[in-house]
Parts: structure tokens; sequence; C-alpha cells
């Protein structure tokens, strides 16, 4: 596994592009926890310092040439947590620049072959893979490159040629909306 400072490296150490596949409905991630909550709250987007911090990052990355794209793959319904990765995680990462694709694959199937892993890939060449328990918690990540990394970037092509930009995909979706949902939930 890699360690914590070497996944960190390779964000640092990419060229030209970094891409990731998104699979899971849930990511148990502690420092979202209370942003997660205010959202199924009600209460107003505020964009914490770390937050702010890493986009304002990628902001300057994409801003100097380079590319940050991603596909989250889901099925719709979708989730409370993936609502709140829409309208508060995807729709103000795109503010930023990165270009966010969505494959629901209750509209559009999943490209034969590819995998229900979650993964960075760095400039065609390095690739992160993501290892996460049952419950979404994140555990580390495998570094593959050389051969092995030529299956993620055929993933990487099939995703990107069957999703659809998240903006599109959104606009299509009002119900998933927090204005549209929270006052009707249990």
């Amino acid at each position: 596994m890699l360690s914590e400072a070497e996944l960190e490296a390779l964000f640092d150490d990419f060229k030209d592009e970094t891409f990731r596949m998104e699979t899971l409905d849930r990511y148990a991630v502690s420092s979202e926890n209370e942003r997660l909550n205010r959202y199924l709250s009600g209460e107003p987007l505020e964009i914490e310092p770390a937050t702010r911090e890493w986009l304002e990052f990628m902001a300057e990355e994409i801003s100097s040439g380079k590319r940050w794209y991603k596909v989250h793959i889901l099925r719709s319904p979708i989730s409370e947590y993936l609502r709140f990765e829409c309208e508060w995680g995807y729709a103000v990462s795109s503010q930023y620049g990165q270009e966010v694709f969505i494959l629901d694959e209750a509209e559009h199937a999943r490209p034969e072959g590819v995998p229900d892993e979650d993964f960075w890939l760095f400039d065609d060449g390095k690739v992160a893979l993501l290892r996460y328990d049952d419950g979404g918690r994140f555990l580390g990540a495998e570094l593959v490159d050389g051969a092995g990394a030529d299956a993620y970037r055929g993933y990487r092509d099939a995703v990107m040629e069957a999703a659809e930009p998240f903006a599109a995909w959104w606009d299509r979706h009002p119900e998933y909306r927090r204005e549209n949902w929270l006052g009707s939930r249990p």
C-alpha cells in the first residue's frame, strides 16, 4: 500500500492530467461528517478552509494547463450522500475547473469489462487503485504502473465515452436537489 505521503506526491508530480473514477454510493470521510450533517439539516453551504485549500490547489493546477477530471458511476435513484456529493461537491469543484461526468447505470449501461473499482490515473502512466471497506472508509491505495496501467487507461476511455457532463445530468434530475426533497424526508 502507498503511504499517505506517496499518494500525495502523485498529485504534486503529475505533468498533464489526472483522472478519477468513483463507484461508491457513500464515502465515509470523517472530515465530511459535519458538512454532510449541515447539508441534511438544510443549512447553507459553507466551504471549510481545508476544502477551500484543496479546491484552490486544483484550480491553480488547472490554470497552469493541467486537466483534472472524473467520472462517477452511479445508479438512480441516488443516496442522500450522493445528493450531497453532487450539490456540495461536484457543483462546487466544477466552478474551480474540474470536469465532472456522470455515468448513471439506470440510463446507460456500464461499458463491458469496467470494474467496480475506484482509482486515480496520473498522466496515463500511474494508477492509484483505491481500496475501501464495505462502509466506504478509505483503507489505502496500491500503485499500478507500466503495463499494468494499460487496463485503467482503457477503463477511463470507455467510461468517458459513455458518461455525460455532470451539469447536463444534474439539470435533468431536479428531484435530487435538496430544496426538492429535504422536506419530504422521513
